[in-house]
């Protein structure tokens, strides 16, 4: 394993090990939304993903038999960004996450006393976990070739999301929140 390779397995086992970790103290969801009962399935995922990260030769050898080629060319330079925006994308993700609070939730979701938090990195763009997760995936598409269609199901999946996230906050906050989105980016500043 190269050291890119190497850097970015850790990064994504560190978010991991984090989040796990962290959503103990979340406070507790009102209701029971379906992307809670596939809670079994993130898990498989996740453990798919991290086999993938920690043996790419694999992956690679089973892309190559299905014909996917390599979506960026495999050199030191973009590895190199690819790592450093891995490393930001994760260390943005958990800075969101612990700004946020007891008020995380796995899925969309409104919590018991939900807080509207616009602060820290929420003052930036309304969803910077998934911000800094495509971001992070993103730069582990430049390491890894083959996660360039991870990185497509990720964002499409991010993007949905936003749209539930944006109507449940809109509902929850009536007030506040068309303020708030006023005021910031939905994922990327200036973007969108």
């Amino acid at each position: 394993m190269d050291t890119f390779t190497y850097i970015v397995s850790l990064s994504w086992a560190a978010f991991i090990l984090f989040w796990v970790i962290s959503a103990f103290g979340a406070k507790r969801d009102l209701g029971r939304s379906p992307w809670r009962r596939l809670a079994w399935l993130r898990i498989v995922i996740v453990a798919v993903i991290l086999t993938v990260i920690w043996k790419k030769e694999p992956l690679g050898a089973l892309a190559q038999h299905w014909g996917i080629s390599q979506a960026v060319p495999a050199n030191t330079a973009l590895a190199a960004i690819g790592t450093v925006l891995c490393l930001l994308g994760v260390a943005f993700a958990i800075w969101a996450r612990v700004h946020l609070g007891r008020n995380w939730s796995a899925a969309p979701a409104l919590k018991e006393d939900h807080e509207l938090i616009t602060s820290g990195p929420y003052s930036l763009v309304r969803h910077p976990i998934y911000t800094g997760i495509i971001a992070a995936a993103l730069g582990t598409a430049f390491v890894i070739p083959v996660w360039a269609a991870l990185f497509i199901v990720i964002s499409g999946i991010f993007i949905w999301r936003v749209r539930v996230e944006e109507s449940l906050m809109t509902k929850q906050f009536p007030n506040q929140y068309p303020d708030y989105k006023k005021r910031t980016w939905a994922l990327i500043p200036y973007v969108w």
